[in-house]
């Protein structure tokens, strides 16, 4: 079987004719840099969400870097973040001076652990960085409680989760990304709603932050020339909006067929001893950006490479949380014990999670997955 971790070919060959057309037009056009396909994305994505602006960008570090920056914010000033996460939430932090404190996040959802983050906070936390990893929603209700209590802001990173939602103990519901001062998100090509190369967006219901947003992604300029604060360049080509547009119309459906795959894992893998199926978060919908085992008894690298041997990709997200990484050792703070986000590095695997995966395929990975750990 030729099984691979995203098949953006394949999916790409159910919508060729309309991808195809949607770039034909922007290459006749010429209408390379901010072309109305990005204003029409921008709209469509803000009806999507239900937010009242999104602002797209280069890509999604860049979408954290800017939405700091867009923050009254001091150099020194803390920011809270999850220890296990991908390098760019410590990373957009540390470029413009400010100093990451890391939390443990839960063993079981894998978001940052509420009930470690008021120990962290000292009268220099300014704001919050929560993570909604692998395709679903940290508690974002406490968070948004601890961070009103603490007159803190919020960011959600939510370059993993896009089109999850969550639920609120009253029964309101929100997409993630919406719930926060700021949401950041990532269109890179292996996203849930992926383009075809680099592109981000950033997410608020806040006015005055999306006009400031809006002038740092374009030279801190609201009139060309008149550059009022400081800026970066920061833009969403019109030929990625061109396919972005196309792609939106179908997340749902692509988020659905993720979440059918996952149920079809969950049942072939429910009952092996040797691993833990994802746990998925009651206050919050999965959209499975990745379908993460827990590996117990430190066998996680020997059954990656068993499956390497029959054809079968896995990948480790991510080998080294942040506390271990070399170019951070000096820059971050660690305000809780990180135990979770160790164990889990040298505990998960992610299995081939796309649109286009068969239930051939993962009948063959999991029959693969249990004949190495029943042995």
């Amino acid at each position: 079987m030729n099984i691979q971790m995203v098949d953006l070919n394949g999916q790409y060959k159910k919508i060729k004719e309309e991808i195809d057309s949607a770039i034909q037009g922007v290459l006749n056009d010429t209408d390379f840099i901010k072309g109305q396909q990005v204003i029409q994305f921008e709209k469509s994505l803000s009806e999507f969400l239900s937010v009242k602006h999104v602002i797209s960008c280069a890509n999604g570090t860049d979408a954290l870097q800017i939405a700091l920056m867009a923050l009254p914010l001091n150099k020194g000033d803390e920011i809270i973040i999850p220890a296990f996460t991908y390098i760019a939430t410590a990373e957009a932090i540390a470029l413009l001076g400010l100093t990451p404190i890391l939390v443990d996040v839960e063993d079981s959802y894998f978001g940052i652990d509420c009930s470690k983050i008021e120990s962290a906070i000292t009268s220099k936390t300014k704001a919050i960085i929560p993570v909604h990893l692998f395709g679903q929603s940290a508690n974002m209700e406490e968070i948004m409680s601890i961070a009103k209590k603490y007159h803190l802001f919020v960011i959600e990173d939510n370059a993993q989760a896009i089109g999850s939602e969550f639920t609120f103990s009253n029964g309101f519901k929100n997409k993630l990304g919406t719930i926060g001062d700021i949401g950041c998100t990532s269109f890179f090509p292996s996203k849930n709603l992926g383009c075809y190369g680099d592109g981000g967006a950033i997410m608020t219901n806040n006015d005055m932050l999306a006009e400031k947003i809006k002038m740092i992604a374009n030279h801190g300029q609201k009139i060309k020339y008149h550059h009022d604060i400081i800026g970066c360049n920061s833009r969403l080509d019109t030929l990625q909006a061109s396919i972005l547009n196309i792609k939106l119309k179908y997340l749902d459906t692509y988020n659905l067929k993720r979440l059918s795959s996952a149920q079809i894992y969950n049942e072939r893998l429910k009952n092996c001893k040797e691993i833990i199926i994802p746990q998925t978060n009651p206050c919050s919908t999965h959209v499975y950006h990745q379908y993460t085992l827990i590996v117990k008894n430190g066998k996680r690298d020997l059954l990656k490479d068993y499956l390497s041997s029959c054809g079968i990709p896995s990948m480790i997200y991510y080998p080294l949380p942040l506390h271990k990484q070399k170019a951070y050792s000096n820059l971050v703070e660690i305000r809780s014990t990180l135990d979770n986000s160790s164990y889990l590095s040298n505990s998960v695997l992610s299995l081939p999670m796309h649109t286009e995966l068969t239930i051939d395929q993962i009948n063959y990975i999991t029959y693969s997955i249990l004949n190495y750990l029943t042995v």
